[in-house]
């Protein structure tokens, strides 16, 4: 790769590492604002579902204008309204405030990793594509990782100086992309699609509901909402019982973060070739169940933290093997069958915040407890939905499902 090209993959790649960062400095530090605001888990909950929901219906949108526009004026746009909504953040008083900043936030942000991924197809060869994917997943994904810690430290100054010194890192990301970062999409090149885009299109989903993928599409839902029913409420579950600040919970969040990465770098590829995706999705769905229970059970910083690694952990093998068995026993298209399956995790995304929430105004166990019970029904349906054939290789499942 030529040195201008390797700059331009640098810039990228700190882009996307500060919007992550930013997206994981805000975990820690929402539950005190909340708090201090006289708001509970409903709201949390809420607030928390508004960026999902906002990311669900605009993400499309900006990759149409940047391929209408080309991809250096999105990305702007996207990085300067992140610049926005972090000091917004900062300077927020009342609870509406919150609400504007993360819908915002969520409009905006969603104009940055898409268009930042088309940027490298663009610009770059074929055979230097993974490697650059490659990169701009790893900044995003130790954005996500170190972002609580260093929000939770930096709150101990003020809980608004973390969403300053993101929003100041932003700005340098804004500037840089600004001067130095040229358009990769010629004006010869673009177009704007004739093709009429939907954003739930019902006929999809029914017919996906009734094909062999239709058991995996509910499990993912499952899956995905219970991983957001317990990292959603975490922090004002954790401040509420054990009085825990955004330090502690900024370290705990990293935790599961570093435990989810290195669990899907190192173990998904060997414990799927070895026990293949369906006993991998049984085995998980019952752990992620006993993953809560043991939360409900833990009562120092040290048994939370274990805790919350080992649902992590379970939630890392399950998710890439949710995937993977959808990929393969797809009867539809493999776009149309991906995108089904990020749609339901959207869906994930939106419900188990909202319940968690709800359920811990009702009592603080609840979304716990809850969440218990939803991973092991959702084992409970596995084990009818996902049958092993007596001749099936781990790994080389490919018949259909029997719902």
């Amino acid at each position: 790769m030529n040195t201008p090209k390797r700059r331009n993959l640098y810039i990228l790649t700190f882009t996307l590492f500060v919007v992550m960062l930013g997206y994981g400095v805000i975990i820690p530090i929402l539950p005190f604002y909340i708090e201090n605001m006289g708001a509970g888990g409903t709201e949390l909950g809420l607030l928390t579902a508004s960026y999902a929901v906002m990311r669900l219906i605009f993400g499309p949108i900006w990759g149409g204008l940047s391929d209408r526009f080309g991809r250096k004026p999105i990305l702007l746009i996207g990085i300067a309204g992140y610049v926005i909504t972090m000091v917004w953040f900062g300077l927020a008083t009342e609870l509406w405030m919150l609400f504007a900043a993360r819908i915002l936030s969520g409009i905006l942000s969603s104009a940055t990793a898409p268009t930042t991924m088309a940027y490298i197809g663009d610009s770059t060869p074929e055979n230097e594509r993974g490697g650059g994917m490659g990169l701009l997943g790893a900044a995003a994904g130790i954005g996500t990782i170190f972002g609580p810690v260093l929000g939770g430290f930096l709150a101990d100054t003020s809980l608004a100086t973390p969403f300053f010194v993101a929003a100041g890192m932003a700005m340098l990301s804004l500037i840089l992309t600004a001067i130095f970062l040229p358009e990769s999409l010629p004006a010869e090149t673009r177009h704007i699609s004739e093709d009429e885009h939907k954003l739930v299109d019902l006929k999809s989903w029914r017919e996906a509901l009734f094909s062999p993928i239709g058991s995996l599409l509910i499990l993912t839902l499952v899956s995905t909402s219970g991983l957001m029913i317990f990292a959603s409420v975490f922090g004002l579950y954790s401040l509420d019982k054990f009085g825990f600040g955004p330090d502690d919970i900024g370290v705990m969040m990293m935790v599961l973060g570093l435990v989810s990465a290195l669990a899907q770098g190192i173990l998904v590829g060997p414990v799927i070739k070895r026990w293949g995706d369906a006993m991998v999705i049984k085995i998980t769905l019952l752990g992620t169940g006993a993953g809560f229970i043991l939360m409900l059970l833990a009562n120092n910083y040290l048994t939370i933290l274990l805790a919350t690694a080992f649902f992590a952990l379970m939630t890392a093998l399950q998710i890439p093997a949710l995937t993977s068995l959808t990929s393969r026993r797809a009867s539809v298209p493999q776009g149309i069958a991906m995108g089904l399956s990020n749609s339901f995790v959207s869906m994930g995304r939106i419900v188990g915040p909202i319940w968690g929430g709800v359920a811990l105004d009702i009592y603080p166990g609840l979304p716990y407890l809850s969440g218990a019970v939803v991973m092991i029904a959702g084992f409970g349906l596995s084990i009818i939905w996902l049958p092993e054939p007596p001749t099936e290789t781990p790994g080389t499942d490919d018949e259909p499902l029997d719902k």
